[in-house]
């Protein structure tokens, strides 16, 4: 008999199909028989996704990202090597100062005045050809004093140029120094971003987590709120002897059940929001603890087109933050094998100065104690090792660096297309997952309806309906799942592609 009741009504089931799949996102009660309590149906969070009423509670992605990037301390950390950078190409300025020297002996002794010199001298780098101009005014008298070294009474002015011919004339230590400063904050710029992007993508996948567990917790609380109100209207039955007492204790195990994973979904929410409050500060740097009464925002579910994706393969093709950190090192290793190669020519420096009396600036001064081409004192240094083995050791070791850097960007920028790919594959792959899951859960709403409704007619029992109910609500947290991991994914294509995303921009 049984069998025959259950075979006629498949028969009306399939043709109202239709109209059930219209009436799962809104279920109405069925017609309830004379005497008898209603069974409660899923309410909202298992029909449908609602926004809280009160949206001053809500704290969203873009409030999190606010936040952490003006007052998370490894932003703050991250600029400083910009500044830390910027602080060495000053420093390497400092070779191209202007150097001011000047000193002083003198020597008295019985009566006699040995010595009395005075060497001052202004020293001056001039970038083009590692020339350096030299201005200086030296007073050396005394019984005693080298006649190499003797000036006249009143000092002897000198003004010239010392130029290298060799080695130092394209490139020398203080050009190359600077070089490769300059270059460096460009690296240091780009490691900058790439920590920015790494703690963003940190508190993203925190937030998304701290979502997943919110909204398993809202599900499980609803379930509890069910099977509560089931086990009530089961026991109101089984009082007025409509229904069989052992019902009313399967009812109350599924309230039981549902309470424990409750209580533990609650402690495992109270954790999430303190790991994403690690990514909270204020602006005097102080830790913020996350609201208790906060909710999450619901996922946005930014699908990202071919066009998109094509923009992010770009962009990580050529201003990814570690591609830009390897090409600065490769230009900084050239600069490097510029000056190692500089080190193979010979020294040959070059000296000239012109002189001229210390009050040169008197009219009354002979022409021929003044600066011109009769009075003058030039120099040629020379040197210029046999084998060069420590230059050429240099230079190849030099060399190979710029090696090891190609290859490593090579390997990088194949990964990182690989990442991007990857994680873009994942997202289509979740949107196709989404889509069927979607379309599972109006099934089951239309299954646990018609359950509901044979249980009102006589032909269902609570075991069936709780097993209806329990495959919805799991239906549901897989599918809150999956939409956190697609947000995560999302975070994780901008990441890998050297770039980040903030909420909808």
């Amino acid at each position: 008999m049984r069998f025959f009741v259950l075979t006629s009504w498949l028969t009306p089931l399939a043709i109202l199909l239709p109209t059930l799949a219209a009436l799962a996102q809104t279920p109405r009660l069925p017609t309830q028989a004379p005497g008898l309590e209603p069974a409660p149906l899923q309410t909202k969070q298992l029909a449908q996704d609602r926004p809280p009423v009160d949206t001053a509670r809500i704290f969203s992605l873009q409030d999190l990202a606010e936040l952490v990037f003006a007052y998370h301390p490894v932003v703050k950390q991250a600029a400083l090597l910009s500044e830390d950078a910027r602080s060495q190409v000053q420093q390497a300025r400092g070779g191209f100062d202007p150097k001011l020297g000047s000193g002083f002996d003198r020597k008295l002794f019985g009566g006699t005045d040995y010595y009395n010199n005075w060497a001052n001298e202004l020293k001056v780098p001039i970038w083009p050809g590692g020339i350096d101009l030299k201005v200086g005014y030296d007073r050396m008298v005394g019984t005693y004093v080298n006649p190499e070294h003797r000036t006249p009474l009143n000092g002897l002015a000198i003004a010239g140029l010392s130029v290298p011919l060799g080695q130092g004339l394209l490139i020398d230590a203080r050009r190359s120094t600077l070089r490769q400063a300059k270059i460096m904050v460009d690296a240091a710029e780009a490691d900058q971003v790439k920590q920015i992007n790494t703690i963003w993508l940190e508190a993203t996948q925190a937030y998304w987590n701290w979502y997943f567990n919110y909204q398993q917790m809202l599900l499980i609380q609803e379930g509890v709120e069910l099977a509560e109100t089931r086990f009530q209207g089961t026991s109101r039955r089984a009082q007025l002897g409509d229904q069989a007492p052992i019902d009313s204790v399967e009812a109350q195990i599924t309230v039981q059940d549902r309470l424990v994973q409750f209580a533990q979904l609650q402690v495992e929410q109270q954790n999430a929001g303190l790991l994403l409050s690690n990514y909270l500060w204020t602006k005097d740097g102080q830790p913020a603890e996350l609201p208790a009464y906060a909710v999450p925002q619901l996922p946005t579910m930014r699908t990202v087109d071919s066009l998109t994706y094509e923009q992010l393969q770009d962009f990580a093709a050529n201003r990814h933050p570690t591609l830009l950190k390897l090409d600065a090192k490769i230009r900084q290793l050239g600069v490097e094998v510029r000056y190692r190669r500089e080190l193979l020519k010979p020294t040959v420096n070059v000296s000239g100065y012109l002189l001229s009396r210390g009050d040169f600036y008197r009219p009354e001064v002979p022409g021929y104690y003044d600066f011109g081409r009769d009075n003058y004192k030039v120099g040629v240094d020379f040197a210029f090792p046999l084998f060069l083995r420590k230059e050429r050791g240099k230079l190849w070791q030099t060399r190979i660096k710029v090696q090891d850097a190609t290859l490593e960007q090579q390997n990088s920028r194949r990964m990182i297309a690989n990442q991007v790919s990857a994680k873009y594959n994942t997202l289509k792959a979740y949107e196709r997952q989404l889509a069927v899951q979607e379309q599972a859960i109006v099934n089951q709403r239309i299954l646990l309806q018609a359950e509901l409704q044979k249980f009102e007619l006589g032909e269902s029992t609570i075991f069936l309906i709780n097993a209806r109910e329990s495959k919805l609500i799991e239906l549901r947290l897989k599918q809150e799942s999956m939409r956190a991991n697609y947000e995560k994914s999302l975070a994780e294509l901008y990441y890998y592609a050297g770039t980040r995303t903030l909420g909808n921009e």
